[in-house]
């Protein structure tokens, strides 16, 4: 299994993070895709995923739309410049980061118009180095397909996938595969079920969002990656396939998606 989406360096992990990594490995958690928050979090993110790369941990360099509004002031000079896109392409290459993001729009996060400035320098970047996306769209998916349009082609991942059945063969002509979270394993879960049954296999991943949206079983608590398990036996549910199967197909996909693991 690969947990394609976990952010494993916040606070919420400073207590026992060396042992949430050991409980995925002994789940089965072979890979984690750690994104990143803010630039001034980038360098801590870099040495944890070098830290346990051992244990399959890489990480992703961008800026989540959900902290534009609060980006202080020696970040926001990054973020705002015009060659914004190369700083991330040159950040993200030096890391030895194999995707950028976390980026995005957050409909119910403000200052959209610098969310949107932001978020097409991380798809140039993405597109400069050949390498995926990992995009966060929330209450934005009737601007987000065009802006990914206007941007060009590109590889990527809308990651807890919120868009709903309508929206994905316009994701996916737009070459964008589609990550379920702990929601898709939620007993009134409609959209995202929906949704799912409907995705070609290929383009199919799982995610814990650690340590948000923890999955059924667990609401209400931390999500880490070693919940990955019940993550899957929700989708497999909701597409009416075998867990294990499904493990298997999402971590190849993972490995081809984002060429690493």
């Amino acid at each position: 299994m690969i947990d394609t989406h976990c952010h494993l360096d916040v606070e919420a992990f400073d207590r026992d993070r060396d042992q949430v990594v050991a409980r995925a490995t002994a789940a089965g958690v072979r890979g984690f895709l750690v994104p990143a928050i803010r630039p001034r979090t980038w360098p801590a993110l870099i040495a944890l995923a070098a830290r346990h790369g051992s244990a399959g941990m890489r990480c992703a360099l961008g800026i989540h739309p959900q902290i534009v509004p609060a980006l202080a002031a020696d970040e926001l000079g990054r973020a705002l410049t015009q060659d914004l896109a190369e700083q991330i392409a040159r950040a993200v290459t030096e890391a030895g980061a194999i995707a950028v993001g976390e980026c995005g729009l957050d409909g119910g996060t403000g200052e959209l118009p610098r969310q949107e400035l932001i978020f097409r320098a991380h798809l140039r970047a993405a597109r400069m180095l050949g390498l995926p996306a990992v995009i966060h769209v929330l209450r934005a998916h009737d601007r987000a397909p065009q802006i990914l349009r206007e941007e060009g082609p590109l590889t990527g991942v809308l990651h807890s996938y919120s868009g709903g059945a309508a929206l994905v063969p316009v994701y996916q002509e737009l070459g964008l595969a589609f990550s379920f979270a702990g929601p898709i394993s939620y007993p009134n879960a409609r959209r995202p079920v929906e949704a799912a049954r409907l995705i070609p296999a290929d383009l199919l991943l799982v995610e814990t969002d650690a340590p948000d949206q923890a999955p059924e079983g667990h609401r209400g608590g931390r999500s880490e990656p070693a919940l990955l398990p019940a993550v899957l036996a929700g989708l497999a549910a909701a597409r009416g396939e075998d867990p294990a199967a499904l493990a298997a197909l999402t971590a190849r996909n993972a490995r081809r998606i984002f060429a690493s693991w």
